[in-house]
C-alpha cells in the first residue's frame, strides 16, 4: 500500500522530526510512505474573516494540486467521523482488499481545510473534538497508521 501524508507546515522541533522518522522507519515494513510538507500561507496578527478564508483557499489549492486522481483521500477534520484504532485498521485493510492501494491523509493548516479539500475527501476523519498542534497530529496520525498495520497483521503492539 502507498500512504501519503499531505500536511501544511514543516516540523520545526527536533523531537517531532525524530518521532516522525521513527514511525516512518517502522512503517517501511508495511507500506510505502511519503510525507509532503506544504508551505503555510502567511497570516498577519488579528486577521479578518476574509483574510483567514483567503489563507484556507490558498493552502487548499496547494493541497489539491498534490492529491492524485487515483488516491483515496482521508482528511483530518474536527467534524469528521471518529473511529477506534481497530476500526481504522479495518478501513485500511478494506481499502487494500478493494484494490485502493493509494491513500492520502491530509492535515490542514492552523485554520483548517478549505471546503474544496473537504469535498474531495472520501473519508473525513476526526481523532478528537479537541484541537492538537499540527506537529503533534502528524505524529499521532503516523502512530495510528502503524498501529493499524500491526492490527491487520495480528502482530503484538496494539494493547
Amino acid at each position: 500500500m502507498n500512504i501519503r501524508i499531505i500536511a501544511i507546515g514543516k516540523l520545526k522541533k527536533k523531537y517531532w522530526q525524530d518521532a516522525v522518522k521513527e514511525y516512518a522507519k517502522r512503517l517501511s515494513a508495511y507500506c510505502r510512505l511519503e510525507i509532503i510538507e506544504l508551505k503555510e500561507s502567511p497570516l498577519r496578527a488579528n486577521p479578518s474573516a476574509a483574510e483567514e478564508e483567503a489563507v484556507r483557499q490558498e493552502e487548499g489549492r496547494e493541497i489539491l494540486r498534490r492529491i492524485r486522481r487515483e488516491e483515496y483521500v482521508i482528511t483530518l477534520e474536527i467534524t469528521g467521523k471518529t473511529m477506534s484504532s481497530t476500526r481504522l485498521a479495518g478501513k485500511i485493510e478494506d481499502l487494500g482488499l478493494e484494490g485502493k492501494a493509494d491513500v492520502a491523509f491530509v492535515i490542514g493548516g492552523s485554520l483548517g481545510l478549505s471546503e474544496e479539500v473537504s469535498w474531495r475527501a472520501d473519508l473525513k476523519l476526526s481523532f478528537s473534538a479537541m484541537t492538537f498542534p499540527h506537529q503533534m497530529m502528524r505524529v499521532i496520525l503516523l502512530e495510528q497508521i502503524y498501529r493499524s498495520f500491526k492490527i491487520i497483521r495480528g502482530e503484538t503492539y496494539h494493547k
